[in-house]
């Protein structure tokens, strides 16, 4: 985790308060991401952004109309500084310096929002995705919603993550909740092909409008 929080402050040195210092393609695949998301919410519930960047999905939410509490966590300094600064007329907002491996998270947030943090090639993945998920259910109180590259794609960059969706879908169902959502129908760009996937692990069954 050292070499990864290395690299991201390299990126926010070379790149600044943009994008690319957190890794997005462009703002706009950024931003279909923070859609998908918006829409698995209502606008008075609270949240937590694990591994919230520079902010930027709060900026989106209160766009569209967001208006609950938000909780930004990140184990990049710079980062929060930057989030801090950015949105310190926010006065539903917080954000933190957080190490996953060594604080826990609060539970009195209803949806722990995790987008892009599973992308990157590390010594063993899939535990540090199954940890952070477990710790991410465990402390919400209705849902985790995440993103990660599928491994039905084309091209598989060596220095990215990719996981099988229905190897994934199967250890959610069986390890922490049979409530799950998996959407893999969207694509980051017109004309791109769907490489990642977005989760979302309910404490209980979601209601359906007869």
């Amino acid at each position: 985790m050292t070499d990864l929080k290395a690299y991201y402050q390299k990126l926010y040195q070379q790149h600044g308060a943009s994008h690319n210092a957190v890794q997005h393609v462009s703002k706009a695949s950024q931003q279909v991401r923070f859609a998908i998301f918006n829409a698995l919410i209502n606008e008075h519930d609270s949240i937590i952004d694990l591994g919230c960047g520079l902010g930027d999905m709060l900026g989106y939410l209160r766009e569209k109309g967001f208006k609950g509490r938000y909780l930004g966590c990140d184990f990049v300094p710079e980062f929060i500084n930057f989030a801090k600064q950015a949105y310190s007329d926010d006065k539903r907002a917080e954000f933190i310096e957080f190490d996953i491996f060594k604080q826990q998270l609060p539970n009195d947030y209803d949806h722990i929002l995790i987008s892009g943090i599973f992308n990157n090639k590390m010594a063993d993945n899939f535990a540090f995705l199954s940890h952070t998920l477990e710790m991410s259910f465990n402390a919400c109180r209705r849902s985790v919603i995440f993103n990660a590259l599928s491994d039905f794609v084309e091209f598989q960059d060596p220095e990215l993550f990719y996981i099988s969706p229905l190897t994934l879908f199967e250890h959610c169902k069986k390890q922490l909740t049979p409530y799950v959502l998996l959407k893999h129908d969207y694509v980051t760009k017109q004309g791109g092909f769907p490489y990642e996937f977005t989760m979302q692990l309910n404490k209980q069954a979601e209601p359906i409008a007869l």
